[in-house]
This record gives structure tokens, C-alpha cells and sequence, in this order.
């Protein structure tokens, strides 16, 4: 996310976010966040702004998710406050949720072997169930017994 719309989401101006970068800079690696070059610096589709003449006079920041994360953390407004207190919920409940399917996924596993010991007790009775199946039918394709004419 660049600098200027996460000042808007943390209710700040931009040049706090530069200022509280700038003054945090071991906080922020590379893997978190970066400047935008000249050649990717942002234009309007109408033109751009001379230098001078408004605009930006520097190029952005860009953050990434753990920036996001880090910038909330070095921000001192009661928005970021609030946010840094969500990531740190967010993170709580995603432990939670890993270590309940680590329960379930112990769940699934006992029931598949107890699944695949079902299946194999299921594959002889359908074995049973046919040799049983084709043991009637031969029974049935005994010739019938000749009866005795009445009579001469």
C-alpha cells in the first residue's frame, strides 16, 4: 500500500507516516517496505504535476502487509493503536484456529483407519455376498426333475 492511503486509514498525514519511517528505519527491511522509482511513480490519467507546481516532492513509500503491520505498531495515533490491536486479535485467533484443526486433522486420521479397517471387512462380505450370490444361481441351473407321464 503506498504512504499516502494508509494516512487516510490511520486518520494521519502522510508526512507522519515519512516521519515515522524515517525515524524507525531498522524497523523497516526491504521485505517490508520500498521507494517507488521515478519510471514507477504514479500519474494521473489527465497529466502529470510539474515540479514545483504541487504534487509530491518526493517519491513514495510502498509498504508490504508485515509493513502494514510494523507501521501500526510506530504510529502514534489512536487509529493505528486500534489497528495494532487487531493484528495482535487477528494473530491470537489464527492460533487458535491452527491448533483446533490440528485437533481435528487428529480426528480425521483416526477415522480414516478406522475407515480403512471398515472397508476391508466390507470388501468380505461383498466377497461372501457374491460367492454366496453364485453358489443360487447354480442351484438354480440345476436341470429340473423329470416328472412321470399319467397316463400311456
Amino acid at each position: 500500500m503506498l504512504d499516502a492511503d494508509l494516512a487516510i486509514l490511520y486518520s494521519v498525514e502522510t508526512k507522519q507516516i515519512n516521519r515515522a519511517v524515517k525515524r524507525n528505519l531498522n524497523r523497516f527491511p526491504s521485505t517490508f517496505m520500498f521507494r517507488l522509482t521515478k519510471e514507477e511513480s504514479l500519474r494521473c490519467q489527465i497529466g502529470t504535476s510539474n515540479d514545483g507546481r504541487g504534487g509530491r516532492r518526493y517519491l513514495p513509500y510502498v509498504f508490504t502487509e508485515h509493513g502494514v503491520v510494523m507501521l501500526s505498531s510506530v504510529l502514534n495515533s489512536d487509529k493505528a493503536v486500534e489497528m495494532s490491536i487487531l493484528v495482535v486479535n487477528a494473530f491470537i485467533r489464527m492460533r487458535e484456529l491452527i491448533a483446533s484443526n490440528k485437533d481435528l486433522a487428529a480426528r480425521v486420521e483416526k477415522l480414516e483407519n478406522g475407515q480403512d479397517r471398515t472397508a476391508s471387512v466390507i470388501e468380505i462380505l461383498v466377497e461372501d455376498i457374491d460367492r454366496i450370490g453364485a453358489e443360487l444361481k447354480q442351484m438354480k441351473a440345476l436341470p429340473p426333475a423329470r416328472k412321470r407321464k399319467i397316463g400311456f
